[in-house]
């Protein structure tokens, strides 16, 4: 490539030669200046090089690299303008270009004059200044279209929220590390993660500080893992870690590290936010061949950690799979239950302990299913809540049980309280409170007519957070109380702040009541408590009469259990309502 110029103008201009008639003088003058214009002009380095020398520099190469032109006309060479370890290249090129062959675009470091660098982008030709070889050529600086690549680059590789790599860059890496570990006849660790209920940290206080949980989360990760490790981001709250030459018990070690990071708490937009993880750990070659199946074992494990408590981590094992195509296949039939309405409610009496009447009813869901009959809750509710159906359920139940309430009411039943159970999961779902007010307003029950049952951990989680939901189902008459008391971590403090009406004494306490002097101490103090506090504390799952004798001597306000009634039907209920069977006994 040439600059537009013929070897009579580079002559004229850099050898001083003589240019004939005054005819062709004036002519040479005039393309000349029409040169020198379009050289200062012009948007692009341009030189003309003798002997590894410049001839001739145009303004705006000598603004690119920031020298006056003095200084590097026949006083410096490329070789001054590029990093060292490219010289060999460069000097070769000039030779090319003093041999006549035409050169093409190459890509170099350049050096300002301050020492900084930057991508350029050379292209050379060969020419002839008083008749000896020279070159001329055009320097770009390419930076902006370097970072644009890079840009492009990271958008194709790199989670744009924390930047970590992606499931694309993560594939990519793990073939490397898979033919190395094939070579070696090493193992790869591959650690599947996830957070512990972050949907409601988007719920509660918006996606805005989610994403920056997200953010901090992945800077403590990443302070665990080695160089030659690869941590990515899947999405949402999901990381993976592939980390080569790991064993088994080398990676229990660092799931430990992993579980240590979220030991602190983490602040974030002025809040201080505690959360968990749990973990999966497959093993290759022993759990799988290839990424996707180690991903998916990794996975499996993961949610058993989940089912074993949440923060903590699990290893792959085979028989993980049938669990996991069992919990699927209740996943599905869940949903078919919800469409084909297969769920019913009974009912358990709660007994005042100093007159005997039944003042209330607790609400407990069954599963009638077509083929299996009646399944108790407790194998399928946490399958709800980890798969997201329990809210529909749980709205399911809430209806049914106020309406029910309603109808007894207008069928003449004397009135009581219609206590259901919320799981958290439902509690810190968006509009749980609207929901409340609909269900009430469907029905037309009172609101004084329900209460609602939490888990002392769901409503010491998150405290402050829970304290407004609670204030506003308070206020719009709703009883509430605290389910499974003494199994959880209550500050006293904001116990005292929550507007909950009744403490529920875990039945834990109440089993051994009479033969264990701890759960006596226990269960008394608790009672103690409600009573300073002037709350109702209600005893679950009395089914003798001495644990019955000694509730009623520590105080205890209220009692259900076995040794009142069994859960049972609506009518079932509608008729002990009226008889009130438990009156004077």
């Amino acid at each position: 490539m040439t600059i537009g110029v013929g070897e009579k103008i580079i002559e004229q201009l850099f050898s001083g030669g003589n240019a004939g008639t005054a005819g062709s003088a004036a002519a040479m003058t005039e393309q000349e200046t029409m040169f020198r214009s379009t050289m200062e002009a012009a948007q692009v380095g341009i030189f003309v090089l003798q002997n590894q020398r410049f001839k001739y520099v145009n303004p705006f190469l000598s603004r690119m690299f920031g020298y006056p032109a003095e200084e590097l006309l026949e006083q410096m060479g490329p070789l001054d303008l590029i990093l060292p370890d490219q010289h060999a290249f460069v000097i070769e090129q000039m030779q090319l270009r003093a041999a006549g062959v035409v050169g093409h675009n190459y890509e170099l470091t350049g050096i300002r004059k301050d020492g900084s660098t930057f991508p350029i982008m050379v292209l050379g030709s060969p020419s002839l200044i008083g008749g000896l070889p020279a070159s001329v050529g055009t320097v770009l600086d390419i930076s902006a279209q370097k970072a644009a690549e890079q840009r492009i680059r990271e958008l194709a590789d790199y989670d744009v929220l924390t930047g970590l790599p992606n499931r694309r860059l993560l594939r990519e890496r793990f073939e490397q590390l898979l033919a190395a570990a094939e070579r070696e006849k090493s193992e790869i660790a591959v650690i599947f993660l996830d957070l512990d209920h972050f949907k409601r940290v988007n719920d509660s206080l918006g996606h805005s500080v989610g994403d920056e949980l997200l953010c901090q989360v992945a800077r403590r990760l990443d302070s665990v893992v080695r160089r030659i490790d690869t941590l990515a981001r899947l999405g949402g709250d999901e990381f993976i870690f592939a980390m080569p030459g790991f064993h088994t018990a080398a990676a229990a070690e660092v799931a430990r590290r992993l579980v240590e990071v979220f030991s602190r708490p983490f602040e974030v937009a002025g809040h201080e936010l505690t959360v968990t993880p749990s973990l999966g750990i497959s093993i290759y070659p022993h759990d799988g061949g290839e990424l996707e199946t180690l991903l998916r074992n990794a996975d499996t494990a993961m949610y058993r950690a989940k089912e074993i408590g949440r923060n903590a981590f699990q290893f792959y094992a085979r028989e993980m799979n049938t669990t996991t195509l069992d919990r699927l296949l209740m996943e599905s039939n869940l949903r078919r239950a919800l469409v084909q309405n297969e769920f019913i409610l009974h009912y358990q009496p709660l007994v005042n302990l100093e007159t005997g009447l039944i003042i209330g009813v607790e609400a407990l869901i069954r599963w009638l299913h077509p083929e299996l009959g009646l399944i108790m809750p407790d194998r399928f509710i946490h399958v709800a809540e980890e798969t997201g159906l329990i809210n529909p359920i749980g709205d399911w139940v809430l209806c049914e049980a106020c309406r029910q309430a309603k109808a007894w009411c207008d069928d003449g039943v004397p009135p009581i309280c219609m206590a259901v159970n919320v799981a958290p999961v439902q509690f810190r779902q968006a509009g749980f409170v609207e929901m409340v007010a609909g269900a009430l307003a469907t029905s037309g029950l009172d609101a004084s007519r329900l209460e609602l049952e939490l888990t002392e951990r769901t409503v010491m989680h998150d405290a402050d957070i829970n304290l407004g939901t609670l204030s506003a189902l308070h206020r719009m008459g709703v009883e509430l109380s605290l389910d499974d008391f003494g199994t959880g971590y209550s500050s006293l403090a904001y116990l005292k702040r929550f507007p909950v009406g009744k403490l529920k004494i875990d039945r834990s306490f109440v089993n051994d009541l009479e033969t264990d002097p701890d759960d006596w101490a226990i269960a008394s103090t608790i009672v103690s408590m409600g009573r300073s506090l002037r709350m109702t504390v209600l005893a679950e799952g009395v089914e003798k009469v001495e644990q019955l004798a000694l509730l009623r001597k520590m105080g205890c306000d209220m009692a259900q259990g076995y040794y009142f009634s069994r859960p049972m039907s609506a009518d079932g209920m509608a008729d002990m309502l009226r008889l009130q069977p438990f009156i004077n006994r």
